[in-house]
Protein backbone atom coordinates (compact mmCIF):
# COMPACT_ATOMS: atom_id res chain seq x y z
CA UNK A 1 0.00 0.00 0.00
CA UNK A 2 2.86 2.23 0.79
CA UNK A 3 3.75 2.18 -2.88
CA UNK A 4 0.70 3.15 -4.34
CA UNK A 5 0.74 6.16 -2.23
CA UNK A 6 3.87 7.29 -3.70
CA UNK A 7 3.75 10.66 -4.95
CA UNK A 8 0.51 11.50 -3.67
CA UNK A 9 -0.07 14.02 -1.03
CA UNK A 10 -0.90 13.27 2.97
CA UNK A 11 -3.39 15.39 3.65
CA UNK A 12 -2.25 15.28 7.61
CA UNK A 13 1.29 16.03 6.77
CA UNK A 14 0.36 19.22 4.65
CA UNK A 15 -1.74 20.54 6.81
CA UNK A 16 1.20 19.99 9.91
CA UNK A 17 3.92 21.56 7.77
CA UNK A 18 1.86 24.50 7.63
CA UNK A 19 1.76 24.49 11.13
CA UNK A 20 4.95 24.36 11.81
CA UNK A 21 5.74 27.12 9.06
CA UNK A 22 3.43 29.59 10.96
CA UNK A 23 5.06 28.17 14.76
CA UNK A 24 8.87 28.18 13.41
CA UNK A 25 8.82 30.01 10.09
CA UNK A 26 12.41 29.51 8.46
CA UNK A 27 15.30 27.29 10.26
CA UNK A 28 18.01 29.96 10.70
CA UNK A 29 20.69 28.18 10.06
CA UNK A 30 20.61 24.60 8.02
CA UNK A 31 18.17 25.78 5.58
CA UNK A 32 17.53 22.94 2.85
CA UNK A 33 16.91 25.73 0.22
CA UNK A 34 19.84 27.44 0.67
CA UNK A 35 21.77 23.62 1.17
CA UNK A 36 20.53 23.24 -2.64
CA UNK A 37 21.18 26.87 -3.87
CA UNK A 38 24.85 26.15 -2.81
CA UNK A 39 24.70 23.13 -5.16
CA UNK A 40 23.25 24.86 -7.59
CA UNK A 41 25.84 27.20 -7.32
CA UNK A 42 28.72 24.82 -7.51
CA UNK A 43 26.76 23.07 -10.65
CA UNK A 44 26.16 26.56 -12.69
CA UNK A 45 30.52 26.78 -12.18
CA UNK A 46 31.05 23.59 -13.75
CA UNK A 47 28.41 23.62 -16.41
CA UNK A 48 27.73 27.21 -17.38
CA UNK A 49 28.07 28.20 -21.27
CA UNK A 50 25.94 30.78 -23.24
CA UNK A 51 23.98 28.52 -24.06
CA UNK A 52 19.84 27.03 -23.79
CA UNK A 53 21.04 23.49 -23.88
CA UNK A 54 23.58 23.71 -21.48
CA UNK A 55 20.68 25.34 -19.51
CA UNK A 56 18.19 22.86 -19.82
CA UNK A 57 20.74 20.08 -18.26
CA UNK A 58 21.35 22.49 -15.47
CA UNK A 59 17.78 22.46 -14.65
CA UNK A 60 16.78 18.73 -15.50
CA UNK A 61 19.61 17.68 -13.07
CA UNK A 62 19.01 19.64 -10.22
CA UNK A 63 15.04 19.76 -10.84
CA UNK A 64 15.07 15.85 -11.38
CA UNK A 65 17.49 15.41 -8.41
CA UNK A 66 15.36 16.97 -6.24
CA UNK A 67 11.85 15.46 -7.35
CA UNK A 68 14.24 12.12 -6.81
CA UNK A 69 15.35 12.65 -3.30
CA UNK A 70 11.44 12.79 -2.56
CA UNK A 71 10.34 9.88 -4.68
CA UNK A 72 13.37 7.98 -1.93
CA UNK A 73 11.90 9.97 0.67
CA UNK A 74 8.16 8.79 0.67
CA UNK A 75 9.55 5.19 -0.45
CA UNK A 76 11.34 4.80 2.91
CA UNK A 77 8.37 6.15 5.05
CA UNK A 78 6.26 3.09 5.93
CA UNK A 79 2.67 3.53 6.95
CA UNK A 80 0.22 6.90 6.96
CA UNK A 81 1.88 8.50 10.25
CA UNK A 82 4.98 7.99 8.77
CA UNK A 83 4.32 9.29 5.31
CA UNK A 84 2.72 12.53 6.80
CA UNK A 85 5.74 12.92 9.12
CA UNK A 86 7.96 13.12 5.69
CA UNK A 87 5.32 15.33 4.45
CA UNK A 88 5.20 17.62 6.72
CA UNK A 89 8.80 18.05 7.32
CA UNK A 90 8.95 18.76 3.45
CA UNK A 91 6.36 21.25 3.50
CA UNK A 92 7.79 22.67 6.46
CA UNK A 93 10.98 23.11 4.49
CA UNK A 94 9.88 24.07 0.78
CA UNK A 95 6.74 26.83 2.63
CA UNK A 96 7.79 30.44 3.19
CA UNK A 97 4.69 32.35 3.81
CA UNK A 98 5.75 33.02 7.29
CA UNK A 99 9.19 34.26 6.29
CA UNK A 100 7.08 36.93 3.64
CA UNK A 101 4.82 38.22 6.61
CA UNK A 102 8.11 38.88 8.70
CA UNK A 103 9.73 40.48 5.97
CA UNK A 104 6.39 42.53 5.02
CA UNK A 105 5.77 43.61 8.20
CA UNK A 106 9.43 44.37 9.17
CA UNK A 107 9.54 46.69 6.11
CA UNK A 108 6.37 48.31 7.10
CA UNK A 109 7.84 49.46 10.81
CA UNK A 110 11.11 50.67 8.75
CA UNK A 111 8.64 52.84 7.05
CA UNK A 112 6.37 54.25 10.04
CA UNK A 113 9.65 54.76 11.81
CA UNK A 114 10.83 56.84 8.72
CA UNK A 115 13.87 55.21 8.23
CA UNK A 116 13.87 54.99 4.30
CA UNK A 117 17.69 54.14 4.29
CA UNK A 118 16.91 50.83 6.44
CA UNK A 119 14.12 50.23 4.20
CA UNK A 120 16.22 50.39 0.74
CA UNK A 121 18.51 47.93 2.24
CA UNK A 122 16.18 46.10 3.39
CA UNK A 123 13.87 45.58 -0.07
CA UNK A 124 16.43 42.85 -1.71
CA UNK A 125 14.81 40.38 0.39
CA UNK A 126 11.42 40.89 -0.89
CA UNK A 127 12.35 41.71 -4.57
CA UNK A 128 14.72 42.28 -7.22
CA UNK A 129 14.62 46.08 -7.67
CA UNK A 130 16.77 48.89 -7.33
CA UNK A 131 15.93 50.55 -4.12
CA UNK A 132 18.54 53.53 -4.26
CA UNK A 133 16.50 56.84 -4.55
CA UNK A 134 12.37 55.18 -3.65
CA UNK A 135 10.43 56.97 -1.28
CA UNK A 136 8.56 55.59 1.13
CA UNK A 137 4.97 55.51 -1.52
CA UNK A 138 7.54 53.38 -3.99
CA UNK A 139 8.37 51.22 -1.19
CA UNK A 140 5.35 50.21 0.04
CA UNK A 141 4.29 49.70 -3.72
CA UNK A 142 7.28 46.94 -4.12
CA UNK A 143 6.62 45.49 -0.76
CA UNK A 144 2.79 44.99 -1.21
CA UNK A 145 3.26 43.82 -4.68
CA UNK A 146 6.03 41.72 -3.77
CA UNK A 147 3.60 40.10 -0.60
CA UNK A 148 1.14 39.41 -3.49
CA UNK A 149 3.43 37.90 -6.02
CA UNK A 150 5.08 35.95 -3.56
CA UNK A 151 2.45 34.30 -1.87
CA UNK A 152 1.78 32.19 -4.32
CA UNK A 153 5.63 31.34 -5.06
CA UNK A 154 6.20 30.83 -0.92
CA UNK A 155 2.80 29.30 -0.29
CA UNK A 156 -0.25 28.56 -2.64
CA UNK A 157 2.07 26.64 -5.60
CA UNK A 158 3.88 24.38 -3.25
CA UNK A 159 0.57 23.37 -1.27
CA UNK A 160 -0.97 22.71 -4.39
CA UNK A 161 2.09 20.74 -5.77
CA UNK A 162 2.39 19.03 -2.38
CA UNK A 163 -1.44 17.74 -2.78
CA UNK A 164 -1.45 16.70 -6.44
CA UNK A 165 2.51 15.48 -6.67
CA UNK A 166 3.18 14.61 -2.32
CA UNK A 167 6.55 15.09 -1.13
CA UNK A 168 8.46 14.66 -4.81
CA UNK A 169 6.05 17.95 -5.93
CA UNK A 170 6.87 19.78 -2.77
CA UNK A 171 10.60 19.36 -3.46
CA UNK A 172 10.62 19.93 -7.22
CA UNK A 173 8.82 22.65 -7.44
CA UNK A 174 10.97 24.81 -4.51
CA UNK A 175 14.07 23.80 -7.06
CA UNK A 176 11.94 25.19 -10.08
CA UNK A 177 11.27 28.34 -8.25
CA UNK A 178 14.68 28.61 -6.25
CA UNK A 179 16.08 28.53 -10.15
CA UNK A 180 14.50 31.08 -11.44
CA UNK A 181 15.51 33.22 -8.62
CA UNK A 182 19.17 32.46 -9.70
CA UNK A 183 19.57 32.21 -12.85
CA UNK A 184 16.05 32.88 -14.79
CA UNK A 185 17.19 36.73 -15.46
CA UNK A 186 17.15 38.71 -19.14
CA UNK A 187 20.84 39.42 -18.98
CA UNK A 188 23.54 39.06 -21.20
CA UNK A 189 24.65 36.19 -18.70
CA UNK A 190 21.41 34.45 -17.95
CA UNK A 191 19.38 35.05 -21.42
CA UNK A 192 20.24 31.97 -22.77
CA UNK A 193 21.37 29.81 -20.25
CA UNK A 194 18.55 30.49 -18.04
CA UNK A 195 15.66 30.45 -20.23
CA UNK A 196 14.50 26.56 -18.92
CA UNK A 197 14.45 27.36 -15.60
CA UNK A 198 12.70 30.95 -16.19
CA UNK A 199 10.27 29.44 -18.17
CA UNK A 200 9.86 25.97 -16.47
CA UNK A 201 9.03 27.84 -13.40
CA UNK A 202 6.50 30.09 -15.64
CA UNK A 203 4.84 26.48 -16.73
CA UNK A 204 4.80 25.23 -12.64
CA UNK A 205 3.12 28.75 -11.20
CA UNK A 206 0.80 28.41 -13.86
CA UNK A 207 -2.44 27.24 -11.93
CA UNK A 208 -1.50 28.37 -8.39
CA UNK A 209 -0.90 31.87 -9.71
CA UNK A 210 -4.85 31.98 -11.02
CA UNK A 211 -5.56 30.00 -7.55
CA UNK A 212 -4.19 32.43 -5.59
CA UNK A 213 -5.94 35.26 -7.59
CA UNK A 214 -9.04 33.55 -7.15
CA UNK A 215 -8.27 32.75 -3.12
CA UNK A 216 -7.47 36.65 -2.70
CA UNK A 217 -11.03 37.54 -3.97
CA UNK A 218 -12.52 34.79 -1.11
CA UNK A 219 -10.85 36.10 1.56
CA UNK A 220 -11.30 39.86 0.86
CA UNK A 221 -13.55 41.95 2.95
CA UNK A 222 -16.98 41.03 1.83
CA UNK A 223 -18.88 43.13 -0.21
CA UNK A 224 -16.79 45.75 -1.84
CA UNK A 225 -13.28 44.50 -1.62
CA UNK A 226 -14.34 40.81 -2.59
CA UNK A 227 -16.33 42.66 -6.01
CA UNK A 228 -13.11 44.69 -6.29
CA UNK A 229 -10.73 41.97 -6.56
CA UNK A 230 -12.71 39.98 -8.82
CA UNK A 231 -12.98 42.96 -10.89
CA UNK A 232 -9.15 43.49 -11.07
CA UNK A 233 -8.51 39.84 -11.37
CA UNK A 234 -10.41 39.52 -14.52
CA UNK A 235 -9.50 43.55 -16.17
CA UNK A 236 -5.80 43.64 -15.33
CA UNK A 237 -4.64 40.00 -14.28
CA UNK A 238 -3.40 39.22 -17.91
CA UNK A 239 -2.23 43.28 -18.32
CA UNK A 240 0.80 42.49 -16.42
CA UNK A 241 4.01 41.08 -18.87
CA UNK A 242 4.83 38.33 -16.35
CA UNK A 243 2.08 35.37 -17.48
CA UNK A 244 1.89 34.65 -13.45
CA UNK A 245 2.72 37.49 -11.58
CA UNK A 246 -0.09 39.83 -12.44
CA UNK A 247 -3.09 37.21 -11.64
CA UNK A 248 -1.80 37.81 -8.37
CA UNK A 249 -0.79 41.56 -7.59
CA UNK A 250 -4.38 42.50 -9.25
CA UNK A 251 -6.12 40.19 -7.11
CA UNK A 252 -4.52 42.21 -3.75
CA UNK A 253 -4.94 45.68 -5.89
CA UNK A 254 -8.60 45.00 -6.08
CA UNK A 255 -9.04 43.59 -2.86
CA UNK A 256 -7.12 45.98 -0.63
CA UNK A 257 -8.73 48.34 -2.70
CA UNK A 258 -5.42 50.02 -4.33
CA UNK A 259 -3.78 50.50 -7.11
CA UNK A 260 -0.40 48.84 -8.22
CA UNK A 261 2.18 48.77 -11.17
CA UNK A 262 3.78 51.93 -12.61
CA UNK A 263 7.89 51.96 -13.09
CA UNK A 264 10.21 49.72 -11.70
CA UNK A 265 13.98 49.89 -11.71
CA UNK A 266 15.87 46.48 -12.12
CA UNK A 267 19.69 46.49 -12.84
CA UNK A 268 19.45 50.40 -14.34
CA UNK A 269 17.37 49.86 -16.61
CA UNK A 270 13.46 50.93 -16.00
CA UNK A 271 10.21 49.15 -16.86
CA UNK A 272 7.22 50.65 -17.14
CA UNK A 273 4.19 48.25 -15.44
CA UNK A 274 0.71 48.31 -16.40
CA UNK A 275 -1.35 50.11 -13.50
CA UNK A 276 -3.48 47.23 -12.22
CA UNK A 277 -7.05 47.94 -9.71
CA UNK A 278 -8.76 51.34 -9.44
CA UNK A 279 -7.81 53.01 -5.82
CA UNK A 280 -4.92 54.98 -4.35
CA UNK A 281 -1.40 54.38 -4.22
CA UNK A 282 -0.72 52.29 -1.31
CA UNK A 283 0.59 53.31 1.50
CA UNK A 284 2.52 51.73 4.63
CA UNK A 285 -0.57 50.42 6.42
CA UNK A 286 -1.63 48.66 3.34
CA UNK A 287 1.60 46.60 3.85
CA UNK A 288 -0.07 45.17 7.24
CA UNK A 289 -3.27 44.56 5.37
CA UNK A 290 -1.28 43.24 2.38
CA UNK A 291 0.22 40.26 5.12
CA UNK A 292 -2.90 39.81 6.76
CA UNK A 293 -4.63 38.90 3.14
CA UNK A 294 -2.01 36.80 2.50
CA UNK A 295 -1.97 34.82 5.88
CA UNK A 296 -5.65 33.84 4.88
CA UNK A 297 -5.03 33.12 0.99
CA UNK A 298 -2.09 31.00 2.71
CA UNK A 299 -4.86 29.35 5.35
CA UNK A 300 -7.38 28.83 2.92
CA UNK A 301 -4.73 27.25 0.03
CA UNK A 302 -3.64 24.60 3.01
CA UNK A 303 -7.58 24.01 3.33
CA UNK A 304 -8.17 23.12 -0.29
CA UNK A 305 -4.57 21.37 -0.82
CA UNK A 306 -5.64 19.17 2.43
CA UNK A 307 -8.86 18.82 0.91
CA UNK A 308 -7.94 18.18 -2.79
CA UNK A 309 -4.99 15.23 -1.53
CA UNK A 310 -7.95 13.35 0.76
CA UNK A 311 -9.37 13.47 -2.03
CA UNK A 312 -6.78 11.58 -4.37
CA UNK A 313 -6.42 9.28 -2.12
CA UNK A 314 -10.14 8.02 -1.21
CA UNK A 315 -10.32 7.73 -5.25
CA UNK A 316 -6.92 6.18 -5.25
CA UNK A 317 -8.64 3.37 -2.27
CA UNK A 318 -11.50 3.49 -4.64
CA UNK A 319 -9.61 2.23 -8.10
CA UNK A 320 -7.90 -0.37 -5.82
CA UNK A 321 -10.65 -1.94 -4.26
Amino acid sequence: MTSTWVGRGSPEGLLLGVALDALLGDPRRGHPVAAFGRAASALERRVYADSRARGVLFSAVLVGGAAAIGVAAEKAARGRAARAAVTAAATWAVLGGTSLGREGRRMARLLEDGDLDAARRRLPHLCARDPDGMDGKALARATVESVAENTSDAAVAPLLWGAVAGVPGLLAYRAVNTLDAMVGYRNPRYLRFGWASARLDDAANWAPARLTGLLAVACAAPGGGAGRAWRALRRDGAAHPSPNAGRCEAAFAGALGVRLGGVNVYGGRAEERPELGDGRAPETDDIHRAVRLSRAVTLAAAAAAAAGAAALRAAAGGRKR
